[in-house]
């Protein structure tokens, strides 16, 4: 795998604001701290300010800032004290948009950035998003969704082709939509953040698209949609060399997520020593559906709890524009999972939806198409902890060569772990893959279940060390079914 310095990284970083940069207190701007005055463009003229005189610090103390869309510039860094709350604006008027996106915090283009403190950014998004939609019903905007969620809502962060960026230890509450994005940026360092950003339908966490040489470290994230997601919506970027290390992660959907938009791909990213937890799809799934090349991902210590689903990996052609994409050279390791029999994000303000009935527990799967063979991946040292359960009378699908072809490819459809419904297996579902290696590997159901514990059909080279099942009453039961497996 190619490796980039996260020593270098980092202090390059630390050094985009010298140590030793002017620090400008906002009420030297007329900023106001009463949380009534719209301080929008005072504060961006500060922002101008200090980046036309060389850069510095725009220092927030104690206080309530309320403000519109702002635009950071070059050299500048926005440092929120403890204490100090930049509250977004609840009227749809006062956001600007970068790239079709609205966003608090905007920058396009820009290098030495910085956002930093222990100060809090809550952009207020139940409200600014209910503003947004009665927009929608008096006829001044459109929802191109029709699901009364109206589509374009301002992000908390959004920074465009953006070099050298850092955003450190910073609360970030209460997105109207995708929380913090960062878009065709290279060298980011994302640290210490605490997020809460359930409040909406739609709020992913953290969205890193089509970025280069990033780091996010020692953060959480709470989020009603996708917690940490890679997406790539250029079919001429990608996501490169990327680690996220020491994270803890909540989501309605998965927690961490490359897609669903695949069209470059993600290459070289590695996910090391975190957690997941009450999280109601994946705890890790990896896509490329859209064309993306995806290739030398390591996924190592990942500890989820209350997850409905450890593991997907899945290829298809959705929006691929004729070109084929791949997935290959993936190592799981060290990872533990335990699944529950019920809804993993129960009682949260914005669940994820009701899956398709009827269906038992979903498994684990690796599950190409047959033009687009998952290859080359190893899962060692794994352990999944299911409920057990699987009802034959209540959803059925057999093992046999003509029940397994009559599972649907489902090659242009949205990926899920569940698309399927009813799958054979209640640990690990292979399908259309080449060189999979499952290298001590525990699948324990808690009751007894009508499925075998793994089920591999359409695989070239399957190497099994030490895989071990469990499963009440299922003495002499066999539990790994093979069909056209080499």
């Amino acid at each position: 795998m190619k490796r980039f310095s996260t020593a270098i990284l980092l202090m390059a970083m630390v050094l985009s604001i010298p140590a030793g940069a002017q620090i400008h207190q906002a009420s030297t701007f007329g900023i106001k701290s009463d949380g009534v005055t719209l301080n929008t463009r005072s504060i961006q003229a500060g922002i101008d300010f200090i980046s036309e005189h060389g850069g510095g610090v725009l220092e927030f103390s104690v206080g309530r800032y309320l403000t519109g869309s702002i635009a950071l510039k070059d050299n500048v860094e926005i440092r929120l004290l403890e204490g100090a709350v930049l509250v977004g604006s609840t009227n749809p008027y006062d956001y600007d948009m970068v790239e079709g996106n609205y966003g608090l915090l905007l920058a396009k283009g820009q290098k030495n950035i910085s956002v930093k403190g222990k100060g809090v950014i809550d952009g207020r998004g139940f409200d600014c998003a209910l503003n947004f939609l009665n927009l929608v019903h008096l006829g001044l905007l459109e929802d191109t969704t029709k699901y009364d969620r109206v589509t374009k809502r301002p992000k908390l962060i959004y920074f465009r082709e953006c070099e050298n960026v850092v955003i450190e230890g910073v609360n970030l509450r209460n997105s109207a939509e995708w929380t913090l994005v960062t878009d065709q940026c290279e060298n980011l360092v994302i640290s210490g953040i605490l997020m809460d950003s359930k409040n909406y339908w739609n709020n992913d966490g953290i969205d890193i698209v089509d970025c280069r040489h990033v780091l996010i470290k020692d953060s959480f994230i709470d989020a009603s949609d996708d917690a940490i997601c890679f997406k790539s919506h250029s079919a001429a970027h990608l996501c490169e060399d990327i680690e996220v290390r020491n994270c803890v992660a909540r989501s309605s959907a998965s927690g961490f997520k490359f897609g669903t938009v695949s069209r470059g791909g993600f290459k070289n990213i590695r996910i090391i020593n975190n957690k997941v937890f009450d999280t109601h799809r994946s705890a890790i799934t990896i896509q490329s559906v859209d064309g993306g090349e995806i290739e030398n991902i390591i996924v190592d210590s990942l500890d989820a709890v209350n997850t409905s689903n450890a593991i997907y990996l899945r290829t298809g052609e959705r929006w691929h524009g004729g070109k084929k994409g791949y997935l290959r050279d993936v190592t799981l390791s060290n990872i533990r999972v335990e699944v529950p029999a019920g809804k993993a994000d129960a009682g949260y303000s914005y669940e994820g939806p009701v899956e398709d009935l009827p269906r038992n527990i979903s498994p684990s799967g690796i599950v190409g198409v047959p033009d687009i063979p998952i290859e080359n991946i190893t899962l060692k040292n794994v352990e999944i902890i299911y409920p057990g359960g699987g009802n034959k009378l209540y959803a059925y699908r057999g093992t046999s060569p003509e029940d397994l072809a009559g599972i649907p490819e489902m090659v242009d459809v949205y990926p899920e772990f569940s698309q399927f419904k009813e799958l054979p297996a209640w640990g690990l579902f292979i399908r259309h893959a080449k060189g999979i290696t499952l290298d001590n590997v525990r699948l324990v159901a808690g009751e007894k279940d009508y499925r075998p514990a793994v089920v591999a059909d359409d695989v070239q080279g399957l190497t099994i060390r030490n895989l071990k099942t469990e499963e009440p009453g299922s003495k002499g039961k066999k539990q790994i079914v093979k069909n056209n497996v080499r």
